[in-house]
């Protein structure tokens, strides 16, 4: 029976980190550009006592073995980046990228983030910056007494200054791209790092090559379906309690052998 406690043990355990799993991604179903997470499982070591194959006699051979599992643990858990929603908000800084791609930040040590968060805005200097002040890479920015900020869906931003019918080239809005998106690293604030895992950067021209498209005045919804993951709540609740019921069986029969035994 001990080897039964063990195990459901391992069990409760999973299902808690699932559950968490889930709150975190019902917690962000209106954070702009959030991609949900899932857990990922796997099964832990066997102990094998009769091995599958083995000879039984001399001309025949076990069909199966025995092998006694010893529960379950968390392998990791995977973002998964299909695209959200767009929402219209008519903004000039609001970008959405309607397809693969993501932005660059500039951190405050020199290194580039990405992100899927289009919430863009000018600091004091026209600087176009994220909500927390890193300014986009590469940067753009916007001159005074700007009258009308255009940005095509190739990321081409152009300005109409006040009293003044010709628009102004500002610059190029690059995006970029990895041939593991699940690989990069979460860093909270919307921001994702490279790893090993995502691979190198791939630089590229909106609406090209495959990127997505850069949508001016929209926003990026998060990609969480909340119908889906309330189902899986309940999963992770009956699976959790199912573990704890072999609790308590195991409990109730060590109970009896002590007390008849």
């Amino acid at each position: 029976m001990l080897p039964a406690l063990w195990v459901s043990k391992t069990g409760l355990e999973a299902q808690d980190l699932a559950l968490t799993t889930v709150s975190n991604n019902l917690a962000n179903v209106s954070t702009t550009g959030f991609k949900k997470d899932r857990a990922v499982f796997e099964d832990l070591l066997y102990q094998t006592q009769r091995q599958p194959g083995a000879n039984s006699s001399a001309d025949t051979r076990l069909p199966s073995g025995l092998q006694l599992g010893t529960g379950v643990r968390t392998a990791g858990t995977q973002k998964i980046f299909t695209t959200g929603s767009l929402e219209l908000t008519d903004q000039p800084l609001d970008l959405a990228i309607d397809g693969r791609g993501f932005f660059q930040i500039t951190m405050p040590d020199g290194t580039i983030s990405y992100t899927r968060d289009g919430t863009f805005h000018m600091n004091d200097e026209g600087v176009v910056v994220n909500v927390n002040g890193y300014p986009l890479e590469p940067q753009i920015t916007i001159p005074d007494q700007t009258n009308q900020l255009t940005i095509s869906s190739d990321g081409i931003v152009q300005a109409t200054i006040f009293g003044d019918t010709t628009p102004q080239d500002l610059g190029q809005i690059e995006t970029v791209d990895f041939i593991n998106p699940a690989g990069l690293q979460a860093i909270g604030g919307n921001l994702f790092l490279e790893t090993a895992s995502s691979g190198a950067p791939q630089a590229g021209v909106p609406s090209e090559e495959g990127f997505g498209t850069i949508e001016q005045g929209a926003l990026e919804n998060s990609n969480v379906e909340v119908v889906e993951e309330l189902v899986k709540m309940i999963t992770v609740q009956r699976a959790y309690e199912m573990n704890s019921k072999v609790v308590s069986a195991a409990d109730g029969m060590l109970q009896f052998l002590t007390q008849n035994v």
